[in-house]
């Protein structure tokens, strides 16, 4: 698992990071964001009340938090399925279902397994589904959930027990049909704590005795049922904490292990990868975003520390595109208004799912920019040149044109050369920031001429960023967290700038900002 002592300057706990993880296939699978944390908060609460031992108490924990990982491998089928695979009240009707039952489980099937295609194609793709389609995806549910816990440090016991996310007590599950005790007691935790979860989410504290006994000796192993009926008074007011992240990291048993440097790159790929498979559009495209941005960043000359940020960044900035259907990322033709709106959301949820752990936060911060524009067109905040860094600016350079070398739904890729001149054509509309783009397209075989950009006094654009804010007024202390600096750098950035321009106060070059048009 992680190693157990801190990052240098950033601590990140392992819990931290997967619950991160957790709010990411939340938004996902339609269920509400923190449902996964209180399956865990639940999970290992409900373990403790049953006697588990300190081990299995870990795997408890951990599992609900990771259980969903997979959801993107299966997501393009799930959205041909139900045509919207984050729909709530769809994903509502499911957990609600005793798939065990047959007439619940056709019920569920006909109301909403394919209802947009015509009659008989329709009949064709349930029957596909039924006859191995299904089965299938489970398998591939969770063969990408192991993956990830693999990649993540987890050893075999969270693993194992990951393959039993969906089977049953009474066998009825899938993949395998596993039943009984041979499914791990994790497994089995998962299984009851989801569902009283749900329907103490949507109904109340009676909904989720009902639901409990409802499925019991089906779905559930009774002996964990009868544990909480038992302990129930104590076990549901746990899911009315203030803040269920903060019980949640709180519940966390054993160690309690913090993540290294090179651990947390490892984690980031992951969640690359996790991303990317929403669609088979974007396969691969956050790994070579990172590669591409990275460079760019080195042939910009940003210090190392911000090169990493970068990097890392590029690697995780499409994670919200998780919680958006597939059927949209999927579409061959253009795309609504409505369907335009749910997709400016996408970095918004990059930028939430990676804003509550401290040493996430720059990441999630710089990432959810990497769709903004110098003339303020892009999205989701829209933000104009002067609040846009250079590794921000960097970020959107090197997406632009990544993007355009990939095939997409609705165009071919552009082969490199259309790519790049595409690239220019942003700029030239004032959308894309020439010394970035010039920087992604060296880096990436063209030629680029000598820059030709004559700056006053010598300054460079991120020094021209610092005096535009300086002249707006702004505090020091604001202009640094606007730009992502410390104090301290920022004081050396506005040193160099008076001893530039000849200046030594802020009126004067504030002055001098307005002098060459720089406001």
């Amino acid at each position: 698992m992680g190693d157990s002592h801190t990052v240098p300057g950033a601590p990140l706990r392992l819990a931290e990071l997967v619950a991160a993880f957790s709010l990411a296939t939340d938004i996902g699978t339609g269920v509400p964001v923190e449902t996964m944390l209180s399956v865990a908060l639940m999970s290992v609460h409900l373990g403790e009340a049953h006697g588990l031992g300190d081990a299995e108490l870990v795997t408890t924990y951990y599992l609900p938090l990771l259980a969903l990982t997979g959801c993107t491998a299966t997501a393009p089928l799930s959205a041909e399925m139900l045509g919207d695979e984050t729909d709530p009240d769809v994903v509502g009707e499911w957990l609600n279902t005793d798939f065990g039952k047959p007439g619940e489980a056709m019920g569920f099937i006909f109301r909403n397994i394919g209802k947009d295609k015509p009659p008989l194609s329709r009949v064709a793709f349930i029957f596909s589904l039924l006859s191995g389609g299904l089965v299938a995806s489970g398998k591939a549910h969770c063969e990408v959930a192991r993956r990830i816990s693999e990649r993540l440090g987890f050893g075999q016991d969270v693993q194992d027990s990951i393959w039993h996310v969906n089977e049953r007590w009474d066998g009825r599950g899938a993949p395998n049909k596993v039943k009984g005790e041979a499914l791990t007691l994790p497994a089995r935790i998962l299984h009851l704590s989801l569902d009283i979860v749900y329907a103490y989410q949507s109904a109340g504290h009676d909904a989720a005795l009902a639901m409990a006994k409802h499925k019991i000796g089906t779905k559930y192993d009774p002996a964990l049922v009868e544990t909480f009926l038992r302990n129930a008074d104590q076990l549901l007011p746990l899911l009315d904490s203030g803040s269920i992240w903060d019980a949640t990291l709180k519940a966390e048993p054993g160690s309690q292990p913090y993540i290294t440097e090179d651990r947390l790159d490892t984690a980031a790929k992951a969640i690359a990868d996790f991303a990317d498979l929403k669609t088979p559009f974007m396969v691969g495209h956050s790994t070579h975003l990172a590669e591409l941005a990275t460079a760019a960043a080195k042939r910009c000359g940003l210090p190392a520390s911000d090169i990493v940020t970068v990097r890392r960044a590029a690697l995780v900035h499409d994670v919200g595109r998780v919680g958006i259907t597939a059927r949209i990322w999927g579409k061959s033709s253009a795309l609504t208004e409505s369907e335009w709106e749910r997709v400016r959301l996408y970095p918004y949820y990059t930028e939430r799912v990676l804003a509550r752990p401290k040493a996430l936060a720059p990441l999630g911060t710089l990432a959810a920019l990497h769709r903004e524009r110098l003339d303020g067109s892009g999205y989701h905040r829209g933000f104009p040149a002067t609040l846009l860094t250079a590794s921000a600016r960097i970020l959107a350079a090197a997406d632009a044109y990544q993007a355009m070398t990939e095939p997409r739904p609705y165009r071919p890729a552009l082969d490199p050369d259309a790519a790049a001149e595409q690239l220019r054509k942003e700029v030239r509309s004032g959308h894309i920031d020439s010394e970035a783009a010039n920087a992604v397209l060296a880096v990436a075989g063209h030629h680029v001429a000598a820059s030709r950009i004559e700056r006053p006094a010598g300054l460079s654009d991120r020094e021209i960023e610092v005096l535009r804010l300086l002249a707006r007024g702004l505090p020091v202390k604001d202009i640094a967290e606007a730009l992502v600096v410390s104090k301290k750098t920022l004081d050396n950035h506005v040193q160099h700038i008076y001893n530039k321009i000849g200046v030594s106060t802020r009126a004067a070059a504030t002055f001098f900002a307005m002098e060459h048009n720089l406001v």
